[in-house]
């Protein structure tokens, strides 16, 4: 059973802090002033959730109008502060109610058992001790829609690619394989 349920929530956001190449990315959901759940996740995780989010609005939720009723949704304000997230995202799970026409995303800060045995016991495993949890968040499509751009939206901003490798620029310097011969 998720350890935090909004169904439908009042603000469901992705977004980031920090400069480029240091940035956060987090997921959060509110419902209004009584409660704010905040998680922390990786880049490539708040990419394909985004992408996720489309295709299976695309597939399954074609409901007519909902590029329109999208817009109604989107919410370009920051994250609510502070930013201290209640756990750091190792899985996310993705499906459709039928029932209830809504996406319904889950967060959980535990990878699944079978992928449990490839961790090392040392260091893989920062919840020990802690009992589990998880996110759960029922939206309907239109919203759905509206929160994948804003996950493609809190991606843009980063460090800029190397017109050679593809890999990011740092500030601080940049050692190209390309161009040292290492990759063609």
């Amino acid at each position: 059973m998720p350890d935090h349920v909004y169904d439908p929530p009042e603000r469901f956001v992705a977004g980031s802090v920090g400069p480029p190449g240091q940035r956060t990315f987090f997921l959060q959901a509110t419902d209004g002033a009584r409660r704010t759940t905040t998680v922390s996740l990786e880049k490539e995780q708040v990419r394909l959730l985004g992408a996720s989010l489309v295709e299976l609005v695309e597939e399954v939720a074609a409901v007519a109008g909902s590029e329109e009723a999208a817009a109604t949704y989107v919410d370009n304000a920051p994250l609510d502060a502070p930013f201290d997230d209640d756990f750091r995202v190792q899985r996310l799970s993705l499906s459709w109610d039928a029932v209830r026409e809504r996406v319904v995303v889950e967060a959980f800060d535990r990878p699944e058992v079978d992928e449990l045995l490839d961790l090392d016991p040392e260091g893989d495993y920062p919840w020990t001790g802690l009992p589990p949890q998880s996110i759960r968040v029922a939206i309907e499509p239109a919203r759905a829609r509206a929160f994948a751009e804003r996950c493609t939206a809190s991606l843009v901003g980063g460090r800029p690619s190397c017109p050679f490798c593809g890999q990011a620029l740092d500030p601080s310097g940049h050692i190209c394989p390309r161009a040292n011969g290492y990759r063609r």
